[in-house]
């Protein structure tokens, strides 16, 4: 397939209580997680921030169902009046070793109400209990789960943040190695894409992201693929992107993995697959998972549904649609 062009779409206007949050965070969270020890030691309290995120309470309308697979678990979320004969497949963000199904059930809960589809958010298994691969392992499971089900793969998104949009690339290629039909369409929140941390190192956002230091992708990624060179294929923009479906990249202005989401950009166009990149001003890593905290966060679930109904039912792009100059190539 030819090259396309990626639609580039930069988001201003940074709302009062987008500025609180960045300012909040680069003051507390950047100097904790720069100095948190990522040891055996250390790692041992990281299942706390899942845990205590279940003290939250539900998101009002919307229902949640565990779903027992094999080895790991997964949760639906089903808001008023979805479609049933399609879902978003969502997979959690947390550098591989942190996060769950509750940390991100408020998001989960905003997607599956602006797509009208339900989101199986799957909680796979992570380092240092199995690596890298086994958390792929997992993400592809529930993603044969669905298709065996009965769900039209053309009714099916990936949908993933940070370490989470890692993984929905790769679940997509790995899928594509099995000979599994490709989903409809892939959307990824400030996504990590690339192990090798040279340009991430030297861009200007090292300084400049609100709370994930860069200084730490180096360990992170020994942790996930051991000690050695790294495999270039191990990262997603290094891959053989051609074939894969319509894709939606959301990153903030400031934040290091922005690197990451303007690369594969660059490479799903190179590829000839069409994909639409917003770059949000003002904002912290990953901030669509904050659900309702932030107006941005707000209107860029609000991006995500409108994209996810768009690539799930293509006979309904109208003209006004903003994704449709993307999936026209």
């Amino acid at each position: 397939m030819s090259a396309v062009e990626p639609v580039v779409d930069h988001r201003g206007g940074v709302s009062i209580r987008a500025r609180v949050v960045y300012a909040a965070a680069r003051l507390m969270l950047r100097p904790l997680l720069t100095y948190w020890p990522l040891n055996p030691l250390g790692m041992v309290p990281l299942p706390l921030v899942d845990g205590l995120a279940e003290l939250l309470p539900n998101p009002h309308d919307t229902d949640f169902e565990r779903v027992e697979l094999p080895g790991f678990r997964g949760e639906w979320a089903r808001a008023e009046s979805v479609e049933e004969d399609g879902a978003v497949l969502y997979f959690h963000g947390g550098a591989f070793i942190a996060c769950g199904l509750a940390t991100h059930r408020h998001e989960v809960a905003k997607i599956s109400d602006s797509a009208g589809l339900p989101v199986l958010s799957v909680a796979y298994r992570q380092l240092p209990r199995v690596p890298l691969a086994g958390s792929l392992l997992d993400c592809l499971a529930a993603y044969r789960h669905l298709l065996d089900s009965g769900l039209d793969p053309s009714r099916i998104v990936f949908a993933g943040d940070s370490a989470g949009g890692h993984l929905a690339f790769a679940t997509a290629l790995a899928a594509r190695h099995e000979g599994l039909p490709q989903p409809a369409g892939i959307v990824a929140l400030s996504p990590w894409l690339d192990f090798d941390a040279t340009a991430k190192i030297a861009h200007p956002n090292a300084a400049r992201d609100a709370y994930a230091p860069v200084s730490r992708l180096p360990f992170l990624t020994t942790l996930c693929l051991g000690k050695g060179e790294v495999d270039p294929l191990a990262s997603p923009v290094n891959c053989n992107l051609t074939g894969l479906p319509p894709v939606l990249l959301l990153a903030a202005e400031d934040e290091m993995l922005r690197c990451d989401a303007e690369l594969m950009a660059e490479r799903l166009a190179a590829a000839g697959v069409p994909c639409t990149l917003q770059i949000w001003a003002g904002q912290v890593h990953a901030f669509p998972v904050l659900g309702d905290l932030l107006p941005e966060s707000r209107a860029a679930i609000h991006e995500i549904g409108a994209f996810i109904r768009d690539v799930t039912a293509p006979a309904r792009l109208t003209p006004h649609s903003p994704h449709l100059r993307a999936l026209a190539g």
